[in-house]
């Protein structure tokens, strides 16, 4: 579902401040496939996920989306593609806007407008039954604000339409890096489920190790802009934090260096 063949990324080439971001990174994505994705600072994690999405395009290399080239893509066209949420809570989402007519933009993601009565009656009631499935009581609220939501509320609706029309793709950048603990775990409770039953394949970028373990089929690790740990079903699901550092270690030849992830053993 997404193929990534020795992409190369440098910022500010040619400068003093010159950074390689990715140095040749090959990543293969099988249909359904959920893969957790960590590493330090600089790593190349987020620049990865920017140039999927089309954000910055590759120096060289490319990027294929279900048999797609997307390399030289449009981000707005590439959009068709892909599911995203981001760490930012208040991203994703038109906060003066009410929670079921974001939806309602979600749902006709990738289609004709025309000009027609607002949502319809049974729309309505089928974002209701979507959002009962949160466990969040939003159901109640299909009239409320998005800006009115706390974090973890706005995060959930986000993931709800970044899923809503079943992207070739999902990418989520650290979605619960801002949340404190309980909400954190909630949200990615949700996404399990979303994941699971919509059968999407996911890129999750996370700073947490024991996420990075727990959730997903598949963990990767990430150094100087390339993929250094790839471990994948029994494997994965046995590993514990002190087992993935040494693995870390041993591939990478230098000591895990990431305060949040630490911290979050």
């Amino acid at each position: 579902m997404l193929k990534i063949t020795n992409l190369q990324k440098t910022f500010n080439p040619g400068t003093v401040n010159a950074k390689t971001a990715l140095c040749g990174l090959n990543l293969t994505l099988a249909d359904g496939d959920f893969v957790t994705v960590i590493g330090g600072n600089g790593a190349g994690k987020s620049t990865m996920l920017n140039a999927v999405a089309g954000v910055w395009k590759p120096d060289f290399g490319t990027i294929e989306i279900d048999g797609v080239d997307v390399t030289n893509m449009p981000e707005h066209k590439r959009a068709q593609f892909l599911g995203r949420v981001f760490q930012d809570p208040m991203k994703g989402t038109a906060p003066d806007m009410e929670i079921a007519e974001n939806l309602s933009i979600a749902a006709r993601r990738g289609t004709k407008r025309k000009l027609i009565w607002g949502i319809k009656k049974h729309e309505r009631a089928g974002y209701r039954d979507l959002l009962a499935q949160l466990g969040l009581g939003l159901e109640d609220r299909l009239s409320t604000k998005v800006g009115l939501l706390s974090g973890g509320q706005r995060q959930a609706v986000t993931l709800l339409m970044a899923t809503l029309r079943k992207p070739k793709l999902l990418l989520l950048d650290e979605h619960t890096a801002a949340l404190d603990p309980k909400t954190a775990a909630k949200v990615l409770e949700i996404t399990d489920k979303l994941v699971t039953e919509n059968h999407l394949t996911t890129l999750m970028i996370t700073h947490n190790m024991h996420d990075a373990i727990t959730h997903g089929n598949r963990l990767i690790m990430m150094h100087e802009g390339r993929v250094v740990v790839d471990v994948s079903g029994e494997e994965k699901k046995n590993l514990t934090i002190e087992q993935l550092l040494n693995l870390f270690e041993a591939n990478s030849g230098t000591m895990f260096a990431s305060d949040k992830a630490l911290l979050s053993k």
